[in-house]
Parts: C-alpha cells; structure tokens; sequence
C-alpha cells in the first residue's frame, strides 16, 4: 500500500489497522499522526494474538523494509490482509506530512 492509499482512506474515514514495528525511540522521534498499534518487530511473534486475523492489517515502519519482513510472517501465521506501507514513515514524511520528522 503507498502512503497516498492510506491516506485517502483515513480521509475517507476507513481507517485500517495500523501496525508499527519500530522501536519505541523511533515512535518519539517521528510518530504517524493518526492511531497504530506499537509492535516492535522483536515482539510480533508474541503479540500474534493482539493483531486481528480478519481485515486488512497495514504494517509499517521506518522505510519499509522491516514492515515487508514482518507481512511475510504474518501472511504465514494466519492474518492474510497483512500489507506493506511502501516507504514507511519516510516516505510518509515526504509525500504527505513534511512536518513529521525524517530520521
């Protein structure tokens, strides 16, 4: 998913499961500016129950490359909408909230 696609549907008053899997420092340093829930990525396998196996699951992180990793796993483990936000939070920055810090 691009951070345009996102955007629309937050717009839209769709917002989708966010699942960030940055660290905690990352999060104070340049949070998304609408609801996540905060998994660091370390943590997803323990928090498999906490993430929904129904719907579309949208996980980010800085730049996407971590978030790509951790659709696969969930993909494997029984939550099939799992989907990447391509770019992350820098791409998230930089095509729509130039105001969130870039790291």
């Amino acid at each position: 998913m691009t951070v345009e696609e996102l955007k629309a549907l937050l717009d839209a008053g769709e917002a989708p499961f966010v699942l960030d899997v940055r660290e905690a420092l990352e999060l104070q340093v340049a949070p998304f500016p609408f609801p996540v829930l905060h998994v660091p990525m370390r943590e997803v396998p323990q928090r498999l129950a906490d993430i929904p196996a129904g719907g579309e699951v949208v996980v980010a992180c800085r730049s996407g490359s971590r978030s790509a990793t951790v659709v696969h796993f969930l993909r494997k483990n029984g939550v099939p909408g799992a989907v990447n936000l391509d770019g992350g939070i820098l791409a998230w920055s930089s095509r729509i909230d130039p105001s969130v810090p870039r790291y």
